[in-house]
């Protein structure tokens, strides 16, 4: 399968000023997965394939519940097409 892009936006269920060291410990994991992703400022979006960003996303519920989320939110959006789709080809005329 060609590239996805999937964006994760978690919302731990933690203390207010729990949220966004949990947030970072979720950005770091993604970080070192190796995909290609960016951080906006509502949700990181991850470029790779499918399988593999699904795992992450799954990886992210566990790292919220292991710092102390007795419940956790997330919102995932999949943009798929069948050549391929890349984050370059979205927004490279923004920058």
């Amino acid at each position: 399968m060609n590239n996805v892009n999937v964006s994760l936006q978690v919302i731990p269920n933690v203390p207010e000023e729990q949220i966004y060291p949990v947030v970072d410990k979720v950005i770091e994991m993604i970080d070192r997965s190796g995909v290609k992703y960016e951080v906006g400022p509502m949700e990181t979006t991850m470029e790779g394939n499918l399988d593999t960003l699904l795992e992450i996303v799954k990886k992210a519920q566990n790292i919220c519940v292991e710092e102390g989320a007795n419940r956790v939110v997330s919102v995932v959006k999949i943009d798929y097409k069948v050549e391929g789709v890349t984050m370059d080809e979205k927004i490279s005329k923004y920058r």
